[in-house]
């Protein structure tokens, strides 16, 4: 208990210290401590499950191209024209700034490091421990000294202080030429940033819209819902696939402004107008309140609810191979 009241007090720090960048509609994080401990003594702990994982990932072959695969929470491995992404990597077994407390992982990654594929490009969406893992990073850099790392406004020092070269942060809307036919642009989302007591929304937060000749292609991060998606679309067109949150949204009124559920993602997908959809940040890491398997039920559900099609957004197990 004291460990955990030492978190809240150092959280309730950061909702409180002064904003840099804000969300395109002003939407901010505003909870105080009263309702952090609220959410604290009232909080569940999800019972843990067994989550199934697949093997396919090791059928790949060092020729292989256009597939992706989901290897945890908001961590994908995707290959475009034998160009390897890979999204917001998190390989460390906690999401904290410390080894020995914080959210421990449910199951390893789908795909051990040490097992990827060259990685061309690394993409981060915002610098939340869940989804930028310094130490991950550094790792990925010493095994791909030539990657390219795509990091939001603020961002970039952490990388570079690791020793980290080829960082290159953006505000949104702006873009990179991966080659003369490949462009990615760093778009808008609902959320906020920290990493210690200081730094709250010092560093920028968003999703990537990576444009290939012959896919697009959209990592949301992480959200809640907001009309960012429709002015995505205005701008830079439908995706083919793209990734949307699903997962860590209870309870609503605690995380409906930073987390969408799997009805609000849906819209999200509607507002994209995204053929294909895959759900993530769910089964992973035990970071809120609902049971680890009701992400993907409550989509199912919803899709049901909406009269919709269930290919058009589903989930994957870790490690699954999607050919596209």
């Amino acid at each position: 208990m004291k460990l955990k009241l030492i978190i809240l007090v150092l959280f309730s720090t950061l909702v409180m210290a002064s904003e840099r960048f804000s969300n395109t509609n002003g939407v901010i994080n505003d909870k105080s401590l009263k309702d952090l401990l609220k959410w604290s003594f009232t909080n569940k702990t999800p019972k843990r499950v067994k989550i199934e994982t697949s093997d396919d990932w090791k059928n790949i072959t060092e020729k292989q191209e256009n597939y992706i695969v989901w290897i945890g929470h908001a961590t994908f491995l995707i290959n475009v024209e034998g160009i390897n992404i890979l999204a917001d990597p998190v390989f460390s077994n906690r999401s904290s700034p410390v080894r020995f407390a914080g959210p421990k992982r449910y199951i390893p990654p789908a795909i051990p490091l040490d097992k990827l594929p060259k990685i061309d490009v690394v993409t981060v969406s915002h610098n939340h421990y869940d989804h930028l893992d310094i130490r991950a990073l550094k790792s990925l850099y010493n095994l791909n000294s030539d990657a390219i790392f795509l990091v939001p406004k603020g961002d970039k020092k952490l990388l570079v202080k690791k020793g980290i070269e080829n960082v290159h942060e953006f505000l949104w809307w702006e873009e990179i030429l991966i080659d003369e036919n490949t462009k990615f642009t760093f778009t808008p989302v609902q959320h906020w940033s920290a990493r210690n007591l200081r730094d709250r929304n010092k560093s920028l937060w968003g999703g990537w819209y990576m444009n290939f000749p012959s896919k697009k292609i959209y990592h949301a991060g992480d959200t809640g819902y907001s009309k960012d998606f429709m002015e995505t679309k205005k701008r830079l067109g439908s995706p083919d696939i793209s990734f949307i949150p699903i997962g860590a949204y209870a309870p609503r009124w605690f995380m409906k402004e930073n987390h969408v559920n799997p009805a609000e993602a849906i819209q999200i997908a509607l507002d994209l107008d995204s053929k294909v959809s895959f759900g993530m940040h769910w089964g992973t890491f035990p970071l809120t309140d609902e049971e680890v398997l009701e992400p993907p039920k409550f989509l199912v559900k919803e899709l049901e609810k909406e009269g919709l099609d269930n290919n058009i957004f589903r989930t994957l197990k870790p490690g699954e191979v999607i050919r596209h």
